[in-house]
């Protein structure tokens, strides 16, 4: 009788050791296959944020942020490009706060009850900045010129402008 309770339990414990092969088996599968997954994932995104980077270079191209020689322009008439960056933006922004239907530097009048107004602007290098305008339903962009008087004034100049004709 009790060969017999050591056979049965040596059977048990040989069914049990296999069961717990076979588990950690499947575990282990399963932890090697998602870790395939995660690398091909890691992989098609590391492709993703280069090719991310090369379009942001791209972009920034033409940024004053990314221009060394029209920031050193800039240093080398002793301004801190810190901080003109944004007044230059800005002096075109305040250009929105005008009276009546013509805009400051904007060459069109709106076409609706709203003003036209500067709604996004890139400065692309010591001399050039690029804005798009609206008044709510029709957009257009304008290319302008700028300078630093010896009075450290800002001065504006359109130099081109275009206004997107609508599809009906």
């Amino acid at each position: 009788m009790k060969s017999k309770i050591l056979m049965y339990l040596f059977i048990f414990t040989v069914l049990l050791l296999i069961f717990q092969f076979v588990n950690s088996k499947n575990i282990l599968d399963k932890y090697e296959a998602d870790i395939v997954k995660v690398k091909a994932k890691l992989a098609e995104s590391e492709k993703e944020v280069k090719a991310l980077e090369d379009k942001n270079f791209e972009l920034s191209y033409f940024d004053i942020s990314g221009n060394e020689d029209a920031l050193t322009y800039f240093e080398a008439e002793g301004y801190d490009t810190e901080q003109l960056i944004p007044v230059i933006i800005e002096g075109l922004y305040n250009m929105n706060d005008y009276e009546g239907d013509d805009h400051p530097i904007v060459p069109y009048v709106s076409m609706t009850d709203s003003k036209l107004l500067i709604n996004k602007i890139k400065v692309l290098n010591h001399k050039w900045i690029i804005a798009n305008f609206t008044d709510g339903e029709f957009w257009g962009e304008i290319f302008v010129s700028y300078e630093i008087d010896e009075e450290n004034k800002l001065k504006y100049k359109l130099v081109e402008y275009l206004m997107y004709p609508t599809i009906n």
